[in-house]
């Protein structure tokens, strides 16, 4: 016996009738028109991710070793130490970061760090470091963990200690947020979190937009994203297929660059640019963040700006 199925018009009306949790659609090919600061075509802005020391580790509690973003690609986990693994997160908080923090403050730029609350902790070198530079500070999470099956309680729990870590090491609330293993529901928990104005746990766009939060109580209110990006990333030197020297990172960075610049001529476009310390802080890559730091001040009509300088201008400019 054949079961009737759809087809045709029929078709199409039961799909776009349906509710559907995704937005395929965003901008449809007409962006609003972006007037960043100075006439820029293009916002750049440097991402350092701080994570070192709130990975999977037994002595954070966890059932093993870290697996994800290391140089040893495809690590097995182990109920113990991982001393291999140790040692190549703690190059980040004893070289990797110092070299990249040392390279924006002689060249006078700005940066925004995505920080992982305990890892912070851990090192208030840095802390201070990061709090004299004056950089923008995005919640991370309290720990850098994957939630896709961590329950919703636990996950509300490390949004609070994440948020309330960053107040008090930093005297001022953190207002972006990114989980980067997110869950289905890390965006809708941001709800209970109004102090957060915006998050990055979103790779589809080349612009912020607006989208809407609802929290338990059933208020809703407008939320900025601000997407990030996977592949202007220097993890991609630690998965299998991505970069292997320095030199393919600098062209790719330069080719995203020039074609959103050219765009930018027309209609302003943005650029975000992904680092980790224990990653890009090794000199043989070091260099390749040199030559484009280089090769983007030698241009006109580029702001190299920090998250939250774009969600104030979005805030102030575009708001729904």
């Amino acid at each position: 016996m054949t079961t009737a199925y759809l087809r045709g018009q029929t078709l199409i009306d039961a799909i776009q009738d349906a509710p559907y949790s995704r937005d395929l659609i965003g901008y449809h090919g007409r962006p609003p028109v972006v007037q960043w600061p100075n006439q820029a075509r293009i916002a750049v802005q440097f991402v350092l991710n701080y994570e070192e020391g709130g990975e999977n580790h037994v002595e954070h509690g966890d059932a093993g070793s870290e697996q994800f973003l290391s140089d040893i690609i495809g690590a097995a986990s182990f109920p113990e130490r991982h001393m291999s693994m140790d040692s190549m997160y703690e190059y980040g908080t004893r070289a990797g970061f110092w070299r990249i923090h040392d390279e924006f403050q002689k060249r006078g730029l700005p940066m925004t760090v995505f920080g992982v609350g305990m890892a912070l902790v851990r090192n208030p070198y840095i802390v201070d470091a990061i709090r004299q530079a004056n950089y923008d500070v995005v919640s991370h999470g309290q720990r850098w963990l994957h939630y896709q099956h961590v329950d919703l309680t636990t996950e509300r729990q490390h949004m609070d200690q994440a948020i309330s870590v960053l107040e008090a090491l930093f005297n001022k609330t953190p207002i972006g947020w990114y989980t980067g293993r997110d869950s289905p529901r890390t965006r809708q928990l941001l709800a209970e979190f109004p102090q957060i104005k915006y998050d990055c746990d979103y790779y589809g766009d080349d612009l912020p937009f607006w989208t809407k939060l609802t929290s338990e109580s059933g208020i809703t209110r407008p939320h900025l994203i601000i997407p990030y990006t996977l592949e202007s990333n220097d993890m991609k030197f630690c998965s299998p297929g991505g970069f292997n020297s320095g030199e393919q990172f600098y062209q790719y960075l330069k080719d995203a660059f020039d074609v959103l610049y050219a765009e930018g001529e027309t209609a302003s476009k943005m650029l975000s640019i992904g680092m980790h310390c224990r990653i890009l802080g090794r000199p043989g890559r070091f260099k390749a963040l040199q030559r484009f730091l280089d090769y983007v001040q030698s241009k006109e009509k580029v702001w190299i700006c920090r998250r939250a300088d774009i969600a104030e201008y979005w805030y102030k400019n575009h708001i729904v």
